[in-house]
């Protein structure tokens, strides 16, 4: 199994070497790669040293697979080149994610839609990895008609910038660099990507479009507000569920979401017990909690829903695509 890793010094990357590990996955050769100035360097890991790679000297290489945390434009350019010659490529950015026969894939939802042939896979949006996961489960019994969402998201989402600046303004240094527009310590931005000409931004955009397409179900609306908030440990949504007919009662949500592979039903109030980043950070499940029925629409509920936005929503999800295409045989 030749693995190669693009983005492998990224942030990303970082969880991702660090995911590899944890999961046995099987590489036999290991191949990081890194942008033209980081060439040439020497990266540890699983008690060996590899000499980082540029693209070129990758696809050279003729890896069993990429996985990609390196950027859009970078994976438009050379996730097909990996593909010509044989290569299945995981990609995290969001280059290929509405691509027409690009299969958008989150495991325990749509493994189903890996094939032999589609070289390039996609690594869907961390938010929407999150989300998904926690209304499969309901939509399947009682089919959802929107779900409108707010999301609470950690500075790593941005990358190393972001999570520098956010040190250094709590260390009292508001001189260093800036990954946002506004100071991020003691503040909420309501600014997640770029904002398009219908007052959405991408991220926003993101949870629409990705979430259809991972249900299989263009019927389902969804609604979203990103903001940016001074947390580190992983992404939180608050998320309003409309279903087409009458609500389930809470003890059929709770059993459907904790039937769900993957989800951790967190919802004793009373004990405080509910999702919350800070527990969230370093684990790969989703959380579930503050399950309530909406008090205006009888046909809604509300949930709460955490996770690692950098394992589940990114590096782990990647893996364990990988993992598919093996036991699918499609990877040997």
């Amino acid at each position: 199994m030749r693995l190669a890793l693009v983005g492998a010094t990224g942030m990303v990357g970082e969880v991702m070497r660090k995911v590899l590990v944890e999961r046995g996955f099987p590489v036999t050769e290991f191949i990081p790669v890194a942008s033209e100035k980081s060439a040439g360097s020497i990266l540890h890991w699983n008690g060996a040293d590899y000499v980082v790679r540029t693209l070129a000297e990758a696809v050279a290489l003729k890896p069993d697979l990429a996985i990609f945390s390196a950027g859009g434009s970078t994976s438009l350019e050379w996730a097909p080149k990996f593909a010509e010659v044989g290569c299945f490529v995981v990609d995290n950015s969001s280059a290929w994610r509405m691509e027409p026969g690009i299969p958008l894939v989150v495991p325990e939802i749509n493994s189903d839609a890996l094939t032999a042939d589609a070289k390039i896979i996609a690594n869907p949006n961390c938010s929407t990895i999150q989300l998904v996961m926690a209304l499969k489960p309901l939509h399947d019994a009682h089919p959802i008609r929107t779900a409108r969402v707010s999301t609470y998201q950690s500075v790593t989402g941005t990358g190393k910038a972001a999570v520098d600046q956010l040190a250094n303004e709590r260390a009292g240094n508001f001189d260093g660099p800036m990954a946002y527009a506004y100071p991020i310590d003691k503040n909420c931005i309501p600014h997640c990507d770029v904002f398009l000409e219908n007052g959405y931004t991408k991220e926003e955009m993101k949870l629409h479009h990705e979430t259809k397409k991972i249900l299989g179900d263009d019927s389902v609306g969804v609604s979203a507000t990103a903001v940016r908030v001074p947390v580190q440990g992983g992404h939180s949504e608050s998320v309003l569920v409309t279903f087409r007919d009458a609500r389930p009662s809470l003890d059929e949500v709770r059993r459907l979401l904790a039937s769900m592979p993957g989800v951790v039903v967190q919802d004793d109030p009373a004990a405080k017990d509910y999702p919350m980043p800070r527990f969230a950070e370093g684990r790969d499940e989703v959380f579930v909690g503050r399950i309530r029925e909406d008090v205006v629409c009888d046909r809604s509920i509300h949930l709460w829903i955490v996770a690692d936005n950098l394992r589940k929503g990114a590096a782990t999800n990647a893996v364990q695509i990988a993992e598919h295409l093996i036991s699918a045989g499609f990877l040997r």
